[in-house]
């Protein structure tokens, strides 16, 4: 699952896409409408998914963004995502089945609600196939790279 080019603006609902990086900021394409915009860097923050990990409290301190949205579309048929407006322990309770070591402690309600919120948008946009799409692309790239290095060590 590739999650590069999404993007987290702050004070902006949802999720975009990156088109373009400048200096002073990001031209980000809204996935409903595909218009596209810039968005000044001086006014808005930007977190991309795939640089996004939750706390635990295994010895690997987190684990990222990517491996629990995984988890969540494995799970869908028979654990399907909360509604974010539910009770904290209804949240806490769906977050631990999802990821069973998450420290409580350092995981707050709001960041539940996002991560429920961002698989909840990918999920109903089908956005899953244009990232397993992305992933094949760069295997088959690699395995082709390493073929040509293999035939020519051969000659």
């Amino acid at each position: 699952m590739d999650l590069t080019n999404f993007v987290a603006v702050s004070g902006v609902p949802g999720l975009f896409r990156m088109v373009a990086n400048r200096s002073n900021g990001l031209i980000l394409e809204n996935i409903d409408t595909g218009k596209r915009r810039f968005y000044t860097s001086r006014k808005f923050q930007f977190t991309p998914l795939e640089s996004i990990s939750i706390y635990t409290t295994s010895p690997m301190e987190s684990a990222p963004l990517k491996d629990i949205f995984q988890t969540m579309r494995d799970q869908v048929e028979t654990n399907p995502p909360v509604s974010v407006k539910s009770d904290e322990t209804t949240l806490r309770t769906y977050f631990a089945s999802v990821l069973e070591d998450y420290d409580e402690d350092r995981v707050y309600v709001s960041d539940i609600k996002k991560v429920i919120k961002w698989f909840t948008f990918l999920n109903e946009r089908d956005l899953w196939a244009e990232t397993e799409e992305t992933e094949e692309d760069e295997s088959t790239e690699e395995e082709n790279n390493e073929a040509a290095e293999n035939n020519e060590a051969a000659e």
